[in-house]
């Protein structure tokens, strides 16, 4: 008897675009109007204008062109996700070019060798960097270039690939969570409900420190089994063609940690730096990122003395590597067009909109919580859910007695805990194809840990509204 294998990334994707489509069907179609807020420079919509509008249902045409559009919408000449996708190709390519010097192996057998025998030390250190970029920028996109550098970290030091992709997206997932200045979730969410965005910054520090410290000792209490018993691992059948994979260029003796090894690690460093500076300090977004990373491709091939030619050819054998998440980028946008196409988006808006009118202020911040929850799935952008939703939702809590720094509060915690596990976000997708951990076995093991999550949330969201 075969046995049953779940789809890949890309059929669930496929399938749930087709879905949406088919509810482009049956679902009403409507639309708020729209006001172009001058603070955020984008129109939002205005509460109480709700109307239905002719339905545009989406048929097998639209499908097929939605993962097209998700890139690159060809009808408005507007960009979709074609920047992260293009980020991720040529992160490929500079990660293609350093890890032919060697370096990164070079570097791996020296920590693992400084660290033998307090390896998960890594874990809580590196969540709380992760965090920090999660709570400072809402670090997403920016994380997935670390997979590749940590799973055979993480494989060098007995723990396997589920360890490295779960330090680096709970990490990232718990600062974004509990943002406090994050520009793409807090502020902009914020200045939508019309309040400064250090109004209630208090609370989400509480929860930043409390659910970094749940994510932490739910990883280590996994990589300490997994080091124990590797047949514990969530992918213990593929741990052997794991290591092959992540560890295939690493040698049986030990490689020199050569003066030419450390400046491309020192170069390799600067460029995640940069980017966390340029992303938090000077607004840049993918293509000036992109730009720095193919800069240090260069830098880092010439300083190994590398020929033009194999400067380009391991810039492509890499930016290759990773051309299966560019794919998955731009089928994950295709569900949000499809959505938005089908003139359904602010119809869900709507009926989440009629549901907490009138309701007791712990009760209605709770069942706020959970429509954000629903929401965040079909629109996995903090900024965009934000955009969407605050300007409906922040009204609503004047008359519910609840306030506005709250309902912030509670729409970013409920995108943090869905952009841990949506198959809509191009970021968990593209972190679990990296680190090579199948979605179904990620979700049910972090199961547990998002029922955690959900019930710290939800108590501090109440207690929040008895302050």
């Amino acid at each position: 008897m075969t046995k049953f294998k779940f789809p890949s990334a890309y059929t669930i994707l496929f399938v749930l675009i087709a879905l949406v489509a088919a509810m482009s069907w049956v679902v009403p179609a409507g639309q708020y109007d729209m006001a172009m807020n001058e603070v955020l420079g984008k129109e939002v919509p205005v509460a109480g204008t709700y109307q239905n509008v002719p339905a545009n249902p989406q048929g097998l045409v639209n499908v097929l062109m939605a993962p097209i559009n998700g890139l690159y919408n060809h009808e408005t000449n507007e960009a979709g996700a074609i920047d992260v996708a293009l980020f991720i190709l040529i992160i490929g390519g500079f990660l293609g070019i350093v890890t032919k010097t060697g370096a990164i192996d070079a570097g791996i057998e020296r920590v693992t060798e400084r660290l033998r025998g307090r390896e998960e030390w890594m874990i809580p250190i590196l969540m709380g960097l992760f965090a920090a970029g999660g709570t400072i920028y809402g670090m997403a996109e920016e994380s997935l270039p670390f997979y590749t550098l940590l799973v055979p970290v993480m494989i060098a030091a007995r723990f396997d690939p589920v360890v490295a992709a779960a330090t680096i997206l709970l990490g990232a997932g718990i600062g974004t969570l509990g943002s406090t200045i994050n520009p793409f979730a807090t502020v902009i969410a914020a200045n939508a409900a019309g309040i400064p965005f250090t109004h209630g910054i208090g609370l989400r520090v509480a929860m930043l420190v409390v659910g970094w410290f749940i994510c932490v000792a739910y990883v280590m209490r996994y990589a300490r089994m997994v080091r124990k018993d590797p047949g514990r691992s969530l992918v213990a059948d593929k741990l052997e063609e794991d290591r092959a994979w992540f560890l295939r260029n690493r040698k049986q003796d030990a490689l020199e940690f050569t003066t030419t090894r450390k400046i491309v690690l020192a170069i390799f460093t600067l460029a995640f730096a940069v980017m966390i500076y340029g992303v938090s300090v000077l607004g840049w977004w993918m293509a000036e990122i992109s730009a720095v990373f193919l800069g240090s491709a260069i830098v880092v091939g010439l300083i190994a003395r590398m020929s033009e030619e194999e400067i380009t050819g391991n810039f492509i054998d890499g930016a290759r590597d990773l051309l299966g998440v560019a794919l998955i980028i731009g089928i994950a946008r295709g569900i949000v067009v499809i959505m938005d196409r089908g003139m359904i988006t602010h119809t869900i808006l709507h009926s989440a909109e009629g549901l907490v009118a009138g309701l007791p202020s712990v009760m209605f911040i709770n069942v706020m919580y959970w429509l954000e929850v629903v929401l965040s799935f079909l629109v996995p952008s903090s900024s965009g859910l934000a955009v969407l939703t605050m300007p409906i939702m922040a009204p609503l809590g004047d008359f519910a007695g609840v306030s506005r720094d709250l309902i912030v509060t509670a729409y970013q915690s409920a995108s943090g805990i869905v952009n841990l596990v949506t198959p809509t976000s191009a970021v968990v997708m593209g972190g679990l194809a990296i680190a090579r951990v199948p979605y179904m076995r990620w979700l049910k093991w972090v199961a547990p840990l998002l029922g955690i999550l959900t019930v710290l949330v939800m108590a501090t969201l109440s207690i929040g509204t008895m302050l």
